[in-house]
């Protein structure tokens, strides 16, 4: 998988992926080695969505007066399987913002989706496998598997957390301060933390139905064209071969409206003949 890149690799991570060597976001994380570059997580998760949970500003009194700088909190996913979370500060929101989702990109985790849930038996990866929670400062959030159709049970911040990382039905309860946004997703990201360092045996895995990381989709391999063309030829033959002839029927039509004009102009010379009689 060689690409054409203006980027160069300065880490071991990075020459493996612009190389080849590693191909999935799954590989790169499982490999051991430091996860230092965002162009790494560009080029393995593209499409990335990123969303802006807060924008605090920070003031501080020094001699030469005050000095504002503004606490940015950023979460970035791929809504299947794959989430991060970005804290920076700065003197201007724009690049505050830029930096903050280069870190959310650094952190990036592979959660793990499963059906929990004693009240669903769908066997799909569209909720937690198990309970998890996560804490920050004095905030505690427990998230719990949910049936189909509950959706995100939680509030503002936790769901854009959640609805990045691939969850579609959870409950969410949670203690302490929420006020403080920075430690709520913090709190949040930590208990999706948790599904990734939780381990688990087979035997939950195909009872649960557990998913780590992108769902992955088989799709059928594309024929090349010489075939595609050789089976639409073949398919054109056959629906030729099932229709039924219908030449003869035009000429028949034709008949019976050249016969038409001819009876009624038989019609037409009765009825002359017998008004000449009626008046003789």
């Amino acid at each position: 998988m060689s690409r054409s890149y203006d980027w160069i690799p300065k880490t071991r991570l990075g020459r493996k992926v612009l190389d080849g060597e590693i191909k999935t976001m799954t590989e790169a994380l499982n490999s051991g080695l430091p996860l230092r570059e965002t162009e790494i997580v560009d080029i393995l998760l593209p499409g990335l969505e990123d969303e802006v949970l807060d924008v605090n500003m920070v003031q501080r009194m020094t001699d030469s007066g005050r000095r504002v700088n503004f606490l940015v909190a950023v979460v970035v996913g791929n809504e299947d399987g794959f989430v991060g979370l970005g804290l920076c500060k700065g003197r201007e929101v724009g690049p505050t913002i830029r930096k903050a989702i280069e870190t959310a990109k650094l952190n990036m985790v592979e959660v793990k989706r499963g059906c929990g849930s004693w009240e669903c038996g769908c066997g799909t990866a569209h909720s937690l496998p198990f309970r998890v929670t996560g804490k920050s400062g004095s905030v505690s959030v427990t998230f719990k598997p949910a049936p189909r159709g509950i959706a995100l049970a939680v509030a503002k911040i936790p769901k854009h957390v959640l609805r990045l990382a691939g969850l579609n039905d959870v409950w969410g309860f949670s203690k302490g301060h929420t006020k403080t946004t920075v430690n709520y997703a913090l709190a949040s990201f930590d208990a999706l933390i948790q599904t990734a360092r939780t381990k688990i045996t087979r035997r939950q895995i195909e009872d649960l139905h557990i998913v780590s990381g992108p769902i992955e989709i088989i799709e059928e391999p594309e024929s090349p064209p010489e075939e595609k063309a050789k089976a639409e030829s073949e398919e054109k033959v056959e629906k030729e071969a099932k229709k039924p002839e219908k030449k003869d029927e035009p000429e028949e039509k034709e008949t019976e409206k050249e016969k038409k004009p001819v009876k009624e102009k038989k019609e037409t010379d009765d009825k002359s003949n017998k008004k000449k009689v009626k008046k003789e």
